[in-house]
């Protein structure tokens, strides 16, 4: 069920429709922007947009307008507006990372991501709210029903861009915090290997040699948007010393041929059986384009949470040192760390050597579907593949007879985010023409 107005057809384009629309002229990016200002009033009640300036929004698009009746090249999102995950910094906006402390920080530069997509014709339309809830920002309402909580940290994101209030946002994801919102609102993400984007700009900053596992990554409601953006995004900036200027296949990338294990279950965890039969759905989906699928869970599950659990018993501050508290103390000792970061090597190798016969895993997001706020999902199934460093996809293949969304997971090995893409398009398009649109 919704509980706001069906929005019109321009606000339920994918960013790169609304890209074509504008370049032929067949509508202007101020009109674009317009509707969408109006959407994100209507979806107020959601409490999901964090900030925005509307008269800065609509001299951008005026100035893409301009550009384009000038005959300037154009960028693949002239003109498309895009939010921001309100730990990303957008030059002159606030950034608060999510604290009430910072709440009247404006950084003067664009985190590498946002300006990114800025030079590629793209116009920020507002930064949106961390965590389902917070001091900062409230609580943040699920699109379909008002009572659940749509998942975090990339909360904001996931309800704005299902509700059309946006076409394409940047979100990022250190456990699950990307996928898990996607899934729940139904949308989809991407949580990209680490490396793949900078992360010059995130705020708290990262320091990839204390958290490895944060990403900068998409979201969209159409998969094809999370491989214009990620082309967009990625490669080394001169800022950040852990992003490399890996290669990446041609997206997406054909299926047809590879191996894909796929799995529903948790140890001591009862997964909701809507989305076993989504798993399953998708397993034979994928063995209908070519895939060679069977049933087989990988290596060290319960010894991923174990690891992430540790992890977390750190201070934060040894990797976001600008917004902790100075003089926070570990729980663990140094050699206790030491041990950690040993087992983690091993929990990686482990799953690496399982990957040489997984081209592809596909497993639940989450344990269940959107829940009332307190009683999310776990990441048990998303930690695993943070702490591995693989890229991962949630795609929604299905709704609830109360018309919840069900998303999966499709993870490939590392820098193969066309692999997971083509996976997650192929699942997408037989969502769609079994008559979910």
């Amino acid at each position: 069920m919704l509980y706001w107005a069906m929005p019109s057809a321009l606000l339920r384009c994918a960013a790169r429709e609304l890209a074509r629309l504008i370049a032929s002229g067949e509508v202007s990016s101020a009109e674009v922007v317009e509707l969408h200002l109006e959407q994100l009033e209507a979806l107020k009640p959601l409490n999901a947009l964090a900030y925005t300036d509307p008269a800065a929004v609509r001299r951008e698009a005026r100035q893409r307008d301009r550009q384009r009746a000038a005959g300037e090249a154009l960028g693949p999102l002239h003109g498309v507006p895009f939010t921001v995950k309100d730990w990303l910094d957008v030059a002159g906006w606030p950034c608060a990372g999510a604290e009430l402390k910072f709440r009247h920080r404006r950084p003067d530069q664009d985190a590498s991501a946002v300006g990114r997509l800025r030079a590629a014709g793209g116009v920020v339309l507002g930064k949106t709210a961390v965590l389902a809830e917070s001091e900062v920002y409230g609580r943040v309402h699920h699109p379909h029903d008002p009572r659940l909580s749509p998942g975090g940290s990339s909360s904001g994101e996931a309800v704005l861009i299902a509700a059309c209030g946006s076409p394409l946002g940047l979100g990022s994801d250190s456990g699950g915090s990307i996928r898990q919102p996607a899934a729940y609102c139904g949308v989809a993400g991407l949580k990209p290997t680490p490396g793949r984007v900078p992360l010059t700009g995130h705020f708290p900053r990262i320091n990839p040699l204390a958290d490895p596992r944060t990403v900068i990554g998409p979201l969209a409601r159409r998969v094809a948007d999370l491989g214009l953006a990620l082309k967009l995004i990625m490669g080394e900036d001169g800022h950040d010393p852990s992003a490399v200027p890996a290669t990446l296949g041609d997206i997406p990338a054909p299926i047809e041929g590879l191996r894909v294990a796929y799995h529903h279950t948790l140890p001591d965890t009862a997964v909701d059986p809507q989305i076993v039969q989504a798993v399953r759905w998708a397993a034979q989906t994928l063995a209908n384009a070519g895939c060679h699928v069977r049933e087989e869970a990988p290596p060290g599950q319960t010894e991923a949470m174990r690891l992430t659990r540790q992890y977390w018993a750190r201070p934060e501050s040894s990797s976001w040192d600008e917004w902790q508290p100075d003089g926070a103390v570990s729980s663990l000792s140094a050699d206790e760390v030491e041990r950690h970061l040993f087992d983690w090597d091993v929990y990686r190798r482990r799953l690496l050597a399982f990957m040489h016969s997984a081209d592809v895993l596909l497993l639940p997001v989450a344990e269940n579907l959107a829940a009332p706020h307190g009683r999310e999902g776990g990441v048990d199934f998303t930690a695993p593949y943070s702490l591995a460093g693989l890229p991962a996809v949630t795609v929604p293949v299905g709704r609830s007879p109360e018309g919840l969304p069900i998303g999966v997971q499709v993870v490939a090995r590392a820098w193969r985010e066309d692999v997971a893409l083509g996976a997650a398009q192929v699942l997408e398009d037989a969502y769609a023409g079994a008559g979910s649109g």
